[in-house]
């Protein structure tokens, strides 16, 4: 067994989420690994949207604007009922403060694509055909164990490991966290195919008393995803999966309406809605689908891993780097749980709605969504609700013990908490760089430079300083502290940082060889 290496991070899994978690790690300046059991990256599309709040919390790292290149961006959707179309605007409501008021749809290979590409460009080797086997927790280290392709084993230390690697995590299974939940009964089929008689440039979903279809544009590696469920009294073959049975269970839906053809991809499978127990043990985290696998409802799978990464990743940097407590660790469980378990119960409704086989659900599907959808769309206020949830920008940490309001808050604007909007003032790009940014509302008169200067001393490196002058999304004199994820880590009314400088002493703790004179 080759000798033994000491990391700060290792990362198991090289999918969506541990490619995020490294693209972090690596702009934060950790000492990683990442590993993949798996020879080759997903060449199929899996996921196959990116939501405006991940493609906003990528954007510091370089990769977002090529996955925009990459997809197509909808805004409409297409909803087909027995007799009747409604067409649905997406995201034209409720987005004005992202700089991406869009949904992505782009496939996972394509996703993993450019995030690998990006790691290796920063000179991060992926690798692939190495896959954890034993891992055994130490009171300052985790002791794994690996086996690369060609059967030789390697001995690594990690202060810690994080596993990224899907539903059947090895990570969590020797880590001892259960996986709670249950599956669906129901069959369904994904497939990547070219579709004819379907509109181009939106989403369309087929609401039926059986079930529902959807398609998804895609671009590739072809123009559209189907994803259909296997009707009642089907019966699963155990031959081949084949365009025919797509073809025969699309016109059970829907007529002889479309027409299926050059399939790149097609498997059939059942979901599951599952959580871990937890998020940690000891030096191990769990993200992504190793921590909460659901139905695809919503779009929220990947974009739900590739944020927890990200929440993740800076904290394991910081802390590695005695930059911050241990404590700001167990942040990562109170922050991200509770939005795993939201979405496990959107999924799971969602879900439950478009596929029972309950008489009353049926009819509400396909004689009272077609009443309730106009109606919905004159109601702005809830429809731009429906889109940040969906979209993920409402998502917050306001009762996280890492937020906290100061003196005299402002009545309005984002809170200690919240997501950071990018208006007024393009703000993502202001406070894109690694670290956490000092944001300085109101003008640039009032604001003493020496105070501010004394109030980061000794965490330079980790602060930084902007003035908005009276351009800012807080009325009057404020300031507020950026995380490094984009969200509100602190703010008060006025220019007294006497606030700040407790939350900076519990979060950002000066070493004693920092410690001013």
């Amino acid at each position: 067994m080759a000798a033994s290496e000491s990391l700060d991070v290792l990362v198991v899994g090289a999918g969506p989420t541990g490619l995020a978690l490294a693209a972090q790690l690596r702009a934060y300046g950790a000492r990683f690994r990442i590993i993949d059991r798996h020879l080759d990256r997903a060449r199929e599309s899996r996921a196959l949207a990116i939501q405006p709040r991940t493609l906003e919390a990528l954007a510091p790292y370089g990769v977002t604007d090529e996955l925009v290149a990459r997809g197509n961006p909808a805004v409409q959707l297409r909803m087909h009922f027995p007799g009747r179309t409604v067409r649905l605007p997406l995201f034209d409501i409720g987005v004005a403060d992202t700089p991406y008021p869009f949904l992505l749809f782009l496939s996972q290979a394509e996703t993993e694509s450019v995030l690998g590409s990006h790691l290796a460009e920063a000179g991060t080797t992926v690798e692939r055909g190495t896959e954890l086997a034993e891992l055994t927790a130490e009171d300052a280290l985790v002791a794994c164990r690996l086996r690369h392709r060609d059967g030789t084993e390697e001995s690594v230390s990690a202060r810690y490991v994080v596993g990224c690697d899907g539903a059947h995590s090895t990570v969590r299974d020797q880590a001892g966290i259960g996986f709670e939940g249950y599956a669906y009964p129901q069959t369904f089929l994904l497939a990547d195919l070219e579709v004819d008689g379907l509109e181009k440039g939106a989403a369309h979903a087929y609401m039926t008393e059986a079930g529902m279809l959807f398609f998804f544009p895609l671009g590739s590696p072809a123009s559209w995803r189907m994803l259909a469920m296997r009707p009642p009294g089907t019966p699963d073959t155990e031959s081949p999966l084949d365009v025919r049975q797509l073809q025969a269970i699309v016109d059970r839906y829907v007529g002889d309406r479309l027409h299926l053809q050059n399939p790149v991809w097609m498997t059939d499978f059942r979901l599951h809605n599952r959580g871990a127990k937890n998020y940690r043990a000891g030096r191990v985290f769990l993200a992504g689908d190793a921590a909460h696998i659901h139905s695809p409802a919503g779009a929220q799978g990947m974009n739900t891993g590739i944020q927890d990464a990200l929440n993740l990743g800076w904290k394991l940097a910081l802390v590695c780097q005695d930059a911050a407590p241990g404590a700001l660790l167990d942040t990562y469980e109170s922050e991200r749980a509770p939005v795993g378990r939201n979405v496990l119960r959107f999924t799971d409704r969602a879900f439950t709605i478009a596929t029972s086989r309950n008489p009353l659900l049926r009819l509400a599907r396909t004689r009272g969504a077609p009443r309730l959808a106009p109606l919905v769309l004159r109601l702005p206020a809830l429809r731009a609700a429906a889109f940040r949830t969906l979209s993920q920008l409402a998502i917050h940490y306001e009762r996280s013990p890492a937020t906290a309001e100061g003196p005299h808050a402002p009545r309005r604007g984002p809170r200690a908490g919240d997501r950071l909007p990018d208006t007024p003032g393009n703000l993502h790009a202001m406070t894109a760089a690694p670290g956490y940014h000092l944001l300085l509302a109101g003008p640039r008169e009032v604001w003493d430079t020496g105070r501010v200067a004394a109030a980061t001393h000794g965490r330079n490196h980790l602060i930084h300083v902007h003035g908005l002058g009276t351009s800012g999304p807080w009325r009057g004199i404020a300031h507020c502290l950026v995380r490094p994820d984009g969200y509100v880590a602190y703010r008060a009314g006025g220019t007294d940082l006497t606030g700040l400088l407790r939350y900076l002493d519990r979060w950002l703790p000066l070493s004693q060889a920092e410690e001013p004179d």
